[in-house]
């Protein structure tokens, strides 16, 4: 900016100067041609112009000459600013335009000087407070979004909690094996609303960077393969099977176990939901490269590709019922990257309508 302010006064300066020479000199040239017409036609002069020019001849720079200085003066100047003026014109124009809230206006420039640098640095600001708004209307309508979405969620639940409290509080069961199908119930509905509230609190504490990661080395086809080993059951009751096809090597990472677990336990939990008609989950572990890969299968009905981009968003389902059969409150894989991007890695997820795969890239501990 400090260059720039600095070519403007150079450039204001020369412009007087400049003009102030062409001045002189088309004064110069007006003296001269009026002393060859008083010499050559001077029988032929009218009086006035005679008197005029004789004036002149005799006093020297009189007043007729400074009101020519000051017009010739001010034309010069006018006439070498005019391509500024129209280009300062046309920068008000456009400011005047995104002023009244028109932000996808913007300014011709045509040329690399310092007005047309102006206008294109105003251009950038236009198109950065475009990008604030959009990005804010899109945070009002994510915050929208979460409000509903946590409401339905813990409604539901809530709901079903208060209608069976009730039908106990009323002795409205038959006998105690009815009082413990209803106290199971409400239980059951409680746990729910608890792991929402805990999704939620993890989620936000991930987005506002509140986690501190634990870190140790810690070796993934461990992990992965005790995690699999207890999911056995659950997926069993889901007349399922699940798969472990761990490397012959260790996959040593630096991360929170507690952390990675909840992850890989998000997308065993999402294959098993997703998956059922599948009957069946794989799970994946190889080294590449510089990188430990995991890779969460199943064989269920595919996610349409205009959805995949978007499933790692929060309370985001393919699935929009929101049924408890489908599905959860939709922060399962938001979780799921947010803590895989905390520990440096990347999340894919990929599929087709033989199978749907979720691959996670964790960087190896260095030796």
């Amino acid at each position: 900016m400090r260059s720039f302010s600095n070519k403007l006064q150079w450039k204001i300066i020369l412009l007087f100067f400049f003009s102030l020479a062409l001045t002189f000199a088309t004064l110069y040239v007006m003296v001269q041609v009026l002393d060859i017409i008083y010499h050559r036609y001077r029988p032929q002069l009218y009086p006035l112009v005679l008197r005029i020019i004789s004036v002149n001849r005799y006093v020297g720079f009189s007043l007729w000459q400074s009101v020519v200085v000051i017009f010739l003066f001010i034309f010069y100047v006018m006439l070498l600013s005019w391509g500024t003026t129209r280009k300062l014109t046309r920068i008000i124009r456009g400011v005047k335009k995104m002023a009244e809230g028109h932000l996808d206006e913007r300014i011709p420039v045509r040329s690399s000087d310092e007005i047309d640098m102006l206008a294109d640095q105003i251009n950038a600001m236009a198109e950065q407070l475009q990008l604030s708004l959009t990005e804010e209307r899109m945070a009002t309508q994510a915050k929208n979004e979460l409000i509903t979405n946590v409401s339905h969620d813990l409604r539901t639940p809530l709901t079903s909690i208060i209608g069976y409290l009730r039908l106990i509080e009323e002795d409205k069961y038959k006998d105690e094996v009815e009082l413990r199908y209803y106290v199971n119930i409400a239980y059951e509905k409680s746990k729910r609303m608890n792991r929402l509230v805990s999704d939620l609190f993890d989620y936000t504490r991930m987005g506002f960077g509140q986690i501190a990661l634990n870190r140790t080395s810690i070796d993934l086809v461990q992990l992965v393969g005790q995690l699999t080993a207890e999911f056995t059951l659950q997926v069993r009751n889901h007349k399922m099977e699940i798969e472990w096809h761990p490397p012959q090597e260790k996959l040593l990472v630096l991360g929170d176990g507690d952390k990675l677990m909840q992850a890989f336990e998000n997308l065993i939990t999402n294959a098993i939901r997703y998956g059922k008609d599948g009957k069946k989950i794989e799970i994946h572990a190889s080294k590449e490269n510089n990188h430990a890969a995991v890779k969460v299968i199943n064989f269920g009905p595919p996610i349409p590709s205009m959805e995949l981009p978007y499933i790692f968003d929060r309370f985001y389902r393919v699935e929009k019922s929101r049924s408890l059969d489908t599905g959860g409150a939709g922060l399962g894989l938001a979780i799921v990257k947010s803590i895989v991007e905390l520990h440096e890695g990347t999340i894919l997820a990929l599929s087709n309508p033989q199978q749907t795969e979720f691959i996670v890239r964790l960087p190896l501990q260095s030796q």
